[in-house]
């Protein structure tokens, strides 16, 4: 089995070895494929995790930009929190309405603030 070490670390290790059930039981499969299904299945997890983080990061920005009432900085944060949250929809991280209703309750707030 190859050594997985992105970003310098063993991210991996509890895919690789480790797997313990409550019990202290240790759950990993002995087929290879699975082996292999299993160290890619926490790949995508990590890179998920960091989707959702930007994604919940932006609308975070916008929010507090919201907050202080400063229209052009919650415009700029808005298009940079549309951008991630349509990313998040492409890659399946959360679902189109989720990111539609998150969008809208955003515009309407900042074109409050506009009038």
């Amino acid at each position: 089995m190859k050594n997985n070490k992105i970003n310098g670390g063993e991210e991996y290790r509890s895919a690789i070895e480790g797997n313990l059930d409550q019990n202290g039981l240790n759950i990993m499969a002995n087929i290879k494929s699975q082996k292999k299904r299993i160290i890619t299945n926490e790949k995508r997890r990590q890179a998920n995790v960091s989707v959702r983080t930007a994604m919940r990061s932006s609308v975070k920005a916008v929010e507090a930009a919201i907050e202080a009432k400063d229209h052009e900085a919650a415009v700029s944060a808005y298009n940079v929190a549309n951008k991630r949250l349509d990313k998040a929809v492409s890659k399946g991280i959360v679902h189109k309405n989720f990111a539609a209703r998150n969008k809208s309750r955003l515009s309407k707030k900042i074109n409050a603030l506009q009038a």
